[in-house]
């Protein structure tokens, strides 16, 4: 059965939280007024690995001369990462330790960049924690935290396992869930207030050409070049990057199976009065007998920001949904069962405190979908398309682009400045492996596209919808 490709992204979209306060440098921005018929280096989307990828190849003395060209669908920074639930989360357990590992190691990286630069992201180290609201769910967790302890006992020690009763109320969890765990390292801020700081400081520094409202509908390769097609023009380069996830597809249709669309309901939620700031990011596993559900949850700050409201970032509700999600590439759409569950759930699954009582539901200012993409073996894509020199792929997260998009941005300037230097490509993906760069299981090849089609089907894993 063919499995249909993604569309476009959409010209509108529903209003996400962190849209409300724009970058007025970067809206409606094209750093040059027509768009380049040639550039030495184009990439495609503007999230979080876009202008990571750009950031790294013009940080590379390897690449100076040459001109990088990023094109925007719509505004900077407008798709998930700009609609996502706020983490920058390491995912511990379920996808292997060297995972584990790069994911610690992107979110450092991350955390160096907003220090070195004072970005005012609203960037907040704090623990995770994760409630699972189901027997089975608790015990496949501890039983992968327990391999965990074999191969990398240094990250398993950062994990605690919690089922006493009184103890999961301190961290204001409802105590019928099953248990929690609880983990360092995590952090959360405003995703598109940090992209918004990279692609402006590129720009104005004269390294990049941002070209936004620019949907690329097409790329055509001949004679070692590629052409990216838009309404717009034509702009041509040897070097083509697309940092287009959720909407891959749509421009490699051989990647309909690969990297599937899957649309997540996301909301801001004002909190009870006089209640105080929640002192973890939150992640729930199967609650309300809705074994698909994984919510998750940010707290902005009540003080020392703009609009400090100390808004409720909460995102999920799948198991809720009233409309399909999977294969879905239309983040117009506002789904009322979703957004219900929201605006009830988090009285339920918390103790909030302040004035609750009476409550039933909490007010959304912003109720917003956004896209993600859902790889079929789990793992993003990282590397060159097969017969395609020059075209290269980076996304397929998951729902779980911001403790893997810098790194991976980073990976793929290594392998694209490479190539272009004559050297072997093969060679630098196993010494980046082998420093923990890059986890094997990302690297595209077309023996691991061949393995992935032996598996089933995209159809909804169980992750962090656009954490």
């Amino acid at each position: 059965m063919r499995i249909a490709s993604a569309n476009i992204p959409t010209p509108e979209s529903t209003q996400s939280f962190w849209h409300s306060e724009p970058n007025e440098f970067l809206l409606g921005h094209r750093t040059t007024d027509a768009l380049p018929s040639e550039a030495d280096i184009v990439i495609v989307g503007s999230g979080i690995t876009g202008s990571s990828a750009a950031r790294y190849l013009a940080e590379d003395k390897r690449c100076k001369g040459r001109s990088i060209v990023l094109l925007e669908a719509r505004e900077a920074c407008w798709g998930a990462t700009g609609r996502n639930g706020g983490h920058c989360q390491p995912l511990l357990v379920s996808r292997g330790a060297d995972v584990a590992a790069f994911e610690i190691k992107n979110v450092d990286a991350v955390k160096s960049y907003i220090d070195e630069h004072n970005v005012a992201c609203e960037w907040r180290t704090l623990p995770a924690c994760h409630s699972y609201w189901t027997e089975d769910i608790l015990e496949e967790a501890e039983k992968e935290i327990e391999y965990l302890k074999k191969v990398a006992p240094e990250v398993a020690a950062t994990i605690e396992v919690i089922k006493d009763k009184d103890q999961i109320r301190k961290h204001r969890v409802n105590p019928d869930c099953a248990g929690l765990t609880i983990t360092q390292g995590a952090a959360s801020l405003w995703p598109y207030k940090l992209v918004a700081h990279v692609l402006e400081k590129l720009v104005k520094d004269g390294k990049l050409n941002l070209q936004t409202l620019t949907p690329v509908t097409k790329v055509t390769s001949a004679e070692g070049k590629h052409t990216l097609h838009t309404e717009r023009g034509l702009i041509s380069a040897k070097t083509v990057i697309l940092a287009t996830n959720g909407y891959t597809s749509a421009l490699l249709p051989q990647f309909a199976d690969l990297i599937v669309p899957a649309r997540g309901e996301m909301s801001s939620l004002l909190p009870p009065k006089n209640s105080t700031r929640l002192a973890e990011s939150h992640g729930m596993f199967g609650p309300f007998d809705q074994p698909v559900n994984d919510d998750y949850l940010i707290q902005r700050p009540f003080e020392d920001v703009p609009n400090p409201a100390g808004h409720l970032m909460f995102g999920g509700g799948r198991g809720t949904a009233l409309y399909p999600r999977v294969g879905v590439s239309d983040d117009t759409v506002i789904d009322e069962g979703s957004a219900a569950y929201l605006r009830e759930g988090l009285l339920k699954l918390l103790e909030l405190d302040g004035e609750t009582e009476g409550l039933k539901e909490l007010k959304a200012t912003h109720e917003w979908t956004g896209i993600m993409g859902y790889s079929r073996d789990n793992f993003p894509w990282v590397g060159e398309l097969p017969d395609r020199q020059g075209l290269w792929l980076c996304g397929g997260y998951t729902g779980h682009g911001m403790p893997n998009g810098t790194l991976c941005g980073k990976a793929i300037a290594e392998m694209v400045l490479a190539e272009a230097a004559g050297e072997d490509v093969s060679l630098l993906q196993e010494e980046l492996v082998k420093k923990g760069d890059l986890p094997k299981n990302y690297i595209l090849t077309k023996e691991r596209m061949a393995q992935a089609r032996l598996l089933p089907t995209v159809k909804g894993v169980r992750v962090n919808d656009l954490v």
